[in-house]
């Protein structure tokens, strides 16, 4: 005889779960009752850290919340997930199935909430249905894109014991949940022509690429045909960022020469993207003279944002392996190569030198300290595009950062799943000082566990994303992004965290390699220039070819 709780770990156990992200409450006491150690302080922090986890792993992250407020609170997380194709199951505790309806105490409809930010959803009602669930929860969760799937345990379905003999019945194949993974072979073959045949290619690879695996793929492809790629945000590290092909992120705080490539090109091979507003900008005129190839998993995405020539549905690593299988040396395109190295050493990414305490050096300079290794996440804002620009990523799984959902507070949890994902890495978070306040209260977990994560905070005492809008859109008026002076080394003190502050330019190898150092948790106040902006920058509702680069060359 066993609990529904005792089904549900067992469950989770076949799955190959090791880590749970979770803060307790009564209706999951259950869950709880059977599991030792400390807790999350916040449930939104427990959905971000097991999405951080899925991020730096590619395993299915897990987080657990009690009934009503509990869950809730972690629809923000949920959400984030859903947005960048994250996988992800996260548990709720539920009041009795017979109080369901009654609005009884602490009771939330966290399914209808979710529905939309979910790839699906259940509330158990038979602890008979338990096990199935749960695998089934998992096979959806990482099957075709990768996604959120909500699981709500009534605390009756809970404590209910139940003969079980550890067997767990295989999963229903659900509609959309069978998804296409070699591509069509004609549709293949059309795309191989006219990758040999067109003149000014450029690659465009986002977060499928990495979630099927398929980085070695892609760049084999690039290598073989000599073309220049472009990586979301998501996805950096796909392509080494040192690579000669490498063209940098695109879009709003894209590189000149990722948005000129875009824009002048004749073929975009776009590979498990989502043609994404903050890329495309004005999508009538982004790449307005080429041909599109689209490759993705999920056929709603081909078609949906930009018009598309030669789609095709399959998995990134099956389609570009068999691609590989029919490719030989590519043609000459020495004009549209030279024409690229043109742009790029025209306009390389900008990086002030002078005595200044720079963002932008600080993260070269962590950089250069770590030699492009470890994993850096980042919190929502200015921290995040400086980080993009100036970090030198190698590899796929090393940038953990919030893309489609843009999620202040991300950053901290974030990072705390990615060390229990990969314990042997060092971890570093860059955050804004307006970001990182959003779920502070985790510094009391990881000073709990000794997480030695390193934080270093940019800190303008503003919302500087925000006080940048409002310099360049809205005259200066930097209403309620003004914020006050914070302590935050006294505050990770507080938590027994080590902490130092930095306020001259001469002293940020120093402080970094501090940190770097240092057995455990570190945190280090930047206080650096208050209205430094994030260059270049494309006008919201402009083409991607419209950039403001105050003082480029």
């Amino acid at each position: 005889m066993k609990t529904g709780a005792g089904i549900l770990l067992d469950g989770l156990g076949e799955q190959g779960v090791t880590t749970i992200f979770g803060y307790p409450g009564a209706a999951v006491l259950p869950i709880y009752d059977e599991l030792d150690g400390p807790g999350i302080r916040h449930e939104q922090a427990a959905a971000h850290a097991a999405d951080g986890y899925a991020r730096a792993s590619g395993k299915t992250g897990v987080c657990l919340a009690t009934s009503g407020p509990g869950a809730c609170n972690l629809v923000t997380g949920i959400a984030t997930a859903y947005m960048d194709s994250v996988p992800m199951v996260a548990l709720t505790g539920q009041v009795p199935t017979t109080s369901l309806g009654n609005d009884a105490f602490q009771e939330a409809d966290i399914t209808g909430i979710t529905a939309p930010v979910t790839r699906q959803n259940y509330l158990v009602k038979r602890t008979e249905d338990l096990a199935g669930i749960v695998r089934e929860a998992f096979s959806i969760s990482r099957t075709g894109r990768c996604g959120p799937v909500l699981v709500d345990l009534p605390r009756d379905v809970l404590e209910t014991r139940i003969e079980h003999d550890g067997r767990h019945p295989e999963p229903a194949v659900r509609k959309g949940c069978r998804p296409i993974l070699r591509g069509h072979r004609r549709q293949i073959e059309k795309a191989v022509a006219a990758l040999r045949a067109a003149e000014r290619l450029v690659i465009y690879a986002g977060g499928g690429v990495v979630a099927s695996e398929a980085a070695a793929e892609a760049v084999a492809l690039a290598e073989t045909l000599l073309i220049p790629v472009t990586t979301t945000l998501m996805r950096l590290g796909l392509i080494p960022g040192d690579h000669p092909l490498n063209l940098g992120i695109p879009g709003m705080h894209g590189t000149r020469c990722a948005n000129t490539a875009l824009t002048e090109c004749d073929l975009l091979f776009a590979v498990g993207v989502r043609f994404d507003d903050r890329v495309t900008g004005r999508i009538e005129t982004f790449a307005p003279g080429a041909a599109v190839v689209h490759l993705d998993i999920d056929p709603a995405e081909i078609g949906k944002n930009k018009p598309v020539d030669i789609p095709i549905v399959g998995d990134a690593k099956a389609v570009l392996a068999e691609m590989l299988g029919l490719l030989q040396k590519g043609r000459e395109r020495d004009a549209w190569l030279s024409r690229i190295t043109r742009v790029k050493a025209g306009h390389p990414l900008r990086c002030p030198e002078d005595s200044g305490l720079r963002p932008q050096r600080i993260v070269r300079d962590l950089c250069s300290l770590l030699d492009g290794a470890g994993i850096i996440a980042s919190e929502v804002g200015q921290n995040q595009m400086w980080t993009a620009q100036h970090y030198c990523f190698r590899r796929p799984r090393s940038w953990i950062s919030s893309g489609g959902l843009g999620t202040m507070g991300y950053g901290l949890p974030a990072a705390m799943g990615a060390h229990f994902a990969r314990p042997d890495e060092p971890v570093c978070l860059v955050a804004g000082d307006g970001s990182l306040q959003m779920n502070i209260q985790e510094l009391g977990t990881i000073a709990q566990y000794a997480i030695p994560i390193k934080i270093l905070v940019l800190n303008n005492r503003y919302l500087g994303m925000v006080r940048q809008w409002q310099e360049l859109f809205y005259d200066r008026r930097y209403a309620f992004t003004d914020l006050p002076p914070m302590d935050f080394v006294g505050i990770a003190r507080a938590y027994g965290i080590e902490a130092e502050t930095v306020e001259a330019g001469e002293d940020v190898r120093g402080a970094l390699s501090n940190a770097l150092e240092h057995s455990g948790p570190y945190l280090v106040d930047f206080r650096i220039e208050r209205e430094e902006n994030v260059f270049p920058m494309v006008p919201p509702g402009a083409a991607i070819d419209a950039m403001i680069d105050p003082g480029a060359g």
